[in-house]
């Protein structure tokens, strides 16, 4: 497949702060492209660079086959951003900053009327498209900024966590949205949501410290897990069985939380392993489940906070 972003040995710092550190990828067209990582990971300084707002301090970047510097003005006709702020111009109605994007991008009114409409209703915004952004709730005004980057029907969409703030019915409308446009435009995400990333994404690259650290789709992230299995074990006397649990060599983790025992598995290891350790009289209940994409994030970056 054409190559529709090319990053080569990317970085970006501030002073003594290196919040890009040599970063190459390559994002074919047509792909949902996901970018993973902790707050101050890099992210949106990538994707700053990506969309122009910002110079990298070395290395090179393209996108549409555009040098993301030599070629700005090209870049940004081919690209819609969701940025993580709602950046809604206040003093228009929501129409209007429809229309004024619309504009930006030289559009004539016999196309762009009947895009805002469609933009409009799709978001469920048509009945209150001549209130001002301030007379919305923040869910509203994000999927007012999500429409906007849509007015010019880009090639390329930029989404920076582009669902923070909604409720799920809104959510859920905007990934079957994103995930019509699958094959058909390229779209790079940013989330913290393992479920939205897991659900829209062909290919997943985790940033941490301004480098990656792992990519792969998310099948085969989830497979880096040491563990095959997890599994929360009700039984009498959990803090002596908590006990026998870590002290078998195919028992990764074991912790005891509100009365329940969580087990992960190394792999290889069965149920039945864990189930021949229980006597039949104590066990009172037994619930498993795979790993997910958010255990091998957590593996990867730890579970400490970030600034």
């Amino acid at each position: 497949m054409e190559k529709e972003i090319e990053i080569n040995q990317v970085t970006k710092r501030y002073g003594t702060l290196v919040a890009v550190k040599e970063v190459s990828l390559t994002i074919p067209q047509g792909m949902v492209f996901g970018l993973l990582g902790p707050n101050g990971a890099g992210k949106t300084t990538l994707v700053n660079i990506l969309t122009t707002l910002m110079k990298s301090t070395s290395g090179s970047a393209s996108v549409g086959g555009y040098d993301v510097v030599k070629d700005g003005a090209r870049v940004r006709s081919l690209i819609g951003v969701v940025p993580q702020e709602n950046n809604l111009d206040r003093y228009l109605t929501a129409r209007e900053n429809l229309i004024f994007h619309a504009k930006m991008h030289a559009m004539r009114p016999s196309s762009y009327n009947r895009r805002v409409d469609e933009l409009l209703s799709l978001m469920g915004l048509a009945e209150r498209q001549k209130d001002f952004p301030n007379k919305f709730s923040t869910g509203m005004q994000r999927r007012l900024v999500v429409a906007r980057a849509l007015v010019h029907d880009p090639q390329i969409l930029f989404l920076d966590e582009p669902t923070t703030g909604l409720d799920p019915q809104a959510k859920r409308l905007l990934w079957d949205y994103f995930l019509s446009l699958k094959g058909k435009r390229t779209l790079f995400l940013t989330t913290h949501n393992m479920e939205e990333a897991e659900f829209l994404c062909d290919r997943i690259t985790i940033i941490d410290h301004g480098s990656p650290i792992a990519s792969g789709t998310p099948p085969q992230l989830k497979e880096m897990a040491e563990d095959s299995w997890f599994y929360e074990v009700e039984v009498a006397k959990p803090e002596e069985y908590l006990q026998v649990f870590l002290a078998l060599p195919f028992v990764a983790t074991s912790s005891l939380q509100d009365g329940q025992i969580r087990v992960a598995l190394r792999k290889g290891a069965t149920l039945g392993n864990l189930v021949e350790q229980i006597k039949p009289q104590d066990l009172k209940k037994l619930s498993s489940r795979q790993p997910s994409l958010e255990d091998i994030f957590l593996k990867l970056t730890g579970r400490g906070l970030r600034q």
